[in-house]
């Protein structure tokens, strides 16, 4: 189909593409126009990576808006949003605009009423629907990016509840779903009321293929000679053949140690292939990656880059991240070694892919696992950049001929498992039961089975009457901790909470007199994002407290949220933080357990080592040496920071809405772990440009509010902060009439040896922070990462 057949889209729109090199669709772009994806109607199109889904979306938009309408496009990851707003504000040159949201989530963000394309993760999306954002019922489509992720136990419910309500906020509501190739494609087309578009057509050929020996065999039967030298491992192999027809290579691999040290070996396979501009170019991105964080992971991955090799996995910056991967679709960097979070992320492709590990790690299974075959064909599916590459190749390597055979059957010949709903599963389902109370989409339970039967997981569902047992078992919890109840139901029509005992009696009564509702704590709950047990807890801890609560025992009890991911206890840390535990048994918040309760003794020694770890950071403590102590990567670090930084400030609304006299201390903790300083640099790091370091450098000569840099000696300021621009800035900041450092002479306070030295308390994190964890990391520890992560 050419683009002169397309119509009914915005004027300029087909001269866009058109300069962007597109003069035809691609075969499943057709099959979606014909199907009515322009005209409004609904799709599933599960298509393989790199074959054109982006644009499917783009058409079905377009066109949305110009019939008047606006769309709102569903990612999976933060990092995704980015890269697609920054795809779709090309739009903008025929006046399309676009806005993108994440994060935030007590916000309405009212401000994107008046974008025509919205971009925002599955979670921001949930929290607008729950905190009434007005402009969501102006939609007239909405596109989810990657919604085979429904499947996945953690952020799939958020997605699947999401479209239902859309759909209920708005009946004639466009949806396009695009997936990858599934098993039930079908299935979900069915629930969504949708056409499908389910082909396997790519723009480029994907060979793929198992290595054993010294060859590559493929699907199609023929091979590739790519002999291993003596001392070589194969993946090395792999990538040198790749490199030297100069193009680039991914390997993936089960764990983050392994990902390090893959880098670390391809280095060594890359930089004799790379030229002088590359390797001036590369020592730049070195320097930038050292900028981020001054952990070891990022002299690591520096000493990495410098070779033209990179790894990539949850435990690294943000920054990190996208530093590595703009290097990469640039083709600076020739390798990279990833867990297998970069399948399911931003678009990496590379004309040879390698899945060196095909298990991981499963603590559900007792050991190592296979990964599923969606998962292998996600990775597999990176192989081959159009317009670059002439083909595309994923390869799997064998150590054996029954290996051989064996990946053949596994992952090469076979298909990818059916999309399962995971609402079922009691943390979902708490959370999305007491969102849709307290959004008013239903008002009883019979309303509420009724939206829940619009869900993926009611089609799905073999099991009779599982649905109802289910939702009256988290409306029983709900009712329990005060988060819902119920009025009416008796022959008056009065409210009367108490003639009910629990759910299950509820589900005998006349469920058209019978109102649930959310309470005032209910409904702050659900404003504020949290799962309800999160929020017990925190309410629990709060009112248990007959002293001012420490920081640690703050940090401690949302440690112990669901919300937070606790860190592992390591080998022998059981110990370590078992005596740590008795010695500061008072600062706990909560019903302590003895040794005896063994699961939540251990479930609270974790929650313990998490928050130490945060009590270190508001000490102070260098990222390096936490990173290194408690064996988690930047990103790791940052990610519990902004974790607990959220909790805290719904901790601190929690402790308003329950009255409790506890909420400076909460505030207060909160503001010591967003900024990572000790009490007394609060004042100072409320000054843009005031960092933690910048802070205790000020302090430490004596300057320590905003009122001492208004009228504190320029000269001892500029020695402290050690640069005249900075200074400049912070004065300027700070509210200083004339903050101009021309002609000052930077000098040490009156009586002073030393001005502007980082003060040594911050190397004394105190007794917590001497309760060391053991260096190193193992497999097993894998899957210490956070919201933030996405």
């Amino acid at each position: 189909m050419n683009l002169e057949e397309l119509s009914g889209l915005p004027p300029g729109a087909v001269s866009h593409f058109r300069e962007q090199g597109i003069e035809e669709l691609y075969p499943p772009q057709a099959e979606a126009v014909e199907a009515g994806a322009t005209d409004g109607g609904n799709l599933v199109a599960a298509v393989p990576t790199a074959s054109g889904k982006t644009m499917i979306a783009a058409l079905s938009m377009l066109s949305s808006i110009e019939r008047g309408g606006k769309a709102l496009y569903i990612v999976p990851l933060r990092a995704l949003a980015s890269e697609k707003k920054a795809e779709f504000e090309a739009f903008e040159a025929f006046g399309v605009s676009v806005g993108v949201t994440t994060g935030n989530y007590e916000s309405t963000d009212d401000w994107l009423a008046t974008r025509d394309i919205v971009v925002a993760t599955s979670e921001k999306v949930d929290s607008l629907v729950r905190n009434g954002a007005d402009w969501l019922s102006e939609l007239t489509c909405v596109v989810s990016d990657e919604v085979h992720l429904i499947d996945d136990r953690n952020r799939g419910p958020t997605l699947e509840v999401t479209l239902a309500k859309l759909r209920k906020l708005n009946p004639s509501l466009q949806v396009v779903a695009l997936s990858a190739t599934v098993g039930n494609a079908g299935e979900l087309a069915d629930w969504l009321d949708a056409a499908l578009v389910d082909d396997d057509w790519r723009p480029i050929d994907l060979k793929m293929g198992v290595h054993y020996g010294s060859a590559i065999n493929f699907d199609d039967g023929s091979t590739r000679e790519v002999p291993v030298e003596d001392g070589e491992d194969q993946e090395a192999a792999l990538v040198r053949d790749i490199v030297a027809e100069g193009a680039s290579s991914l390997v993936f691999v089960s764990s983050r140690r392994n990902a390090e040290a893959a880098a670390r070996r391809l280095g060594g396979v890359t930089a004799p292939e790379l030229d002088d501009d590359e390797r001036e170019a590369l020592a730049e991105l070195a320097e930038d990656v050292l900028d981020v964080s001054d952990a070891e992971t990022s002299q690591t991955l520096a000493a990495c880059v410098r070779k033209g090799s990179a790894f990539h996995h949850a435990g690294l910056a943000s920054e990190h991240r996208s530093l590595v991967e703009d290097a990469f679709r640039d083709r600076l960097l020739k390798v990279i070694s990833a867990t297998p979070t970069l399948a399911a992320g931003v678009n990496t492709p590379a004309r040879r892919v390698v899945v060196r590990d095909w298990r991981r790690f499963d603590p559900t299974a007792g050991g190592m696992a296979p990964l599923d075959v969606l998962e292998v064909h996600q990775m597999m599916g990176r192989a081959g950049r159009p317009g670059l590459d002439p083909y595309g190749e994923a390869v799997l390597l064998a150590k054996s001929h029954d290996d051989l055979d064996g990946l053949f059957d596994r992952y090469v010949w076979a298909e990818a498992e059916p999309v399962r709903s995971k609402l079922a599963a009691e943390p979902a389902l708490r959370t999305h039961v007491l969102a849709t109370i307290a959004s008013g989409f239903a008002r009883t339970r019979e309303g509420l089975l009724e939206f829940m039967s619009e869900t993926l997981y009611a089609s799905q569902s073999g099991e009779r009457g599982r649905l109802e047992t289910v939702t009256d078992q988290v409306l029983d919890y709900l009712e329990r901790n005060d988060f819902v109840e119920r009025e009416g139901g008796d022959e008056t029509g009065t409210a009367d909470a108490d003639a009910f005992t629990s759910a299950a009696d509820l589900a005998d009564a006349d469920a058209a007199s019978v109102e649930l509702r959310a309470t005032s704590l209910g409904h702050t709950v659900s404003r504020l994002y949290l799962d309800p047990m999160s929020a017990a807890e925190i309410v629990h801890g709060l009112e248990s407290a007959e002293t001012r609560p420490t920081p640690l025992g703050l940090y401690q009890l949302l440690s112990r949220t669901p919300d937070m991911y606790e860190l592992y206890l390591r080998s022998g840390e059981d110990g370590t933080y078992g005596e740590l535990y008795y010695e500061l048994e008072d600062e706990l918040l909560g019903d302590r357990p003895s040794e005896y309760e063994e699961d939540r003794f251990e479930d609270w020694l974790a929650a313990l080592k998490t928050g130490a770890l945060l009590k270190d950071w508001a000490d102070e403590m260098d990222e390096d040496r936490i990173t290194e102590r408690y064996s988690i990567g930047p990103g790791d670090l940052r990610g519990k920071v902004e974790t607990a930084e959220w909790l805290l400030g719904a901790a601190e609304s929690l402790a308003a809405e329950i009255d409790s006299e506890w909420t400076v201390a909460v505030r207060e903790a909160r503001a010591r772990v967003e900024h990572g300083v000790r009490e007394e640099l609060l004042e100072l790091v409320g000054v843009r440009g005031v960092g933690r370091k910048r802070a205790r450098q000020l302090y430490e000569v004596g300057i320590e509010s905003p009122a001492d840099l208004r009228n504190a000696d320029k000269g001892v300021i500029l020695g402290a902060l050690r640069g005249e621009k900075t200074a400049e800035t912070i004065l300027e900041n700070a509210g200083r009439e004339d903050p101009s450092m021309d002609g000052v002479t930077p000098r040490k306070p009156d009586g002073a040896e030393t001005a502007g030295a980082p003060s040594g308390a911050a190397e004394d994190a105190g007794r917590v922070a001497e309760a060391d964890a053991p260096a190193g990391e193992d497999d097993e520890g894998e899957g210490q990462s956070s919201l933030g992560d996405f």
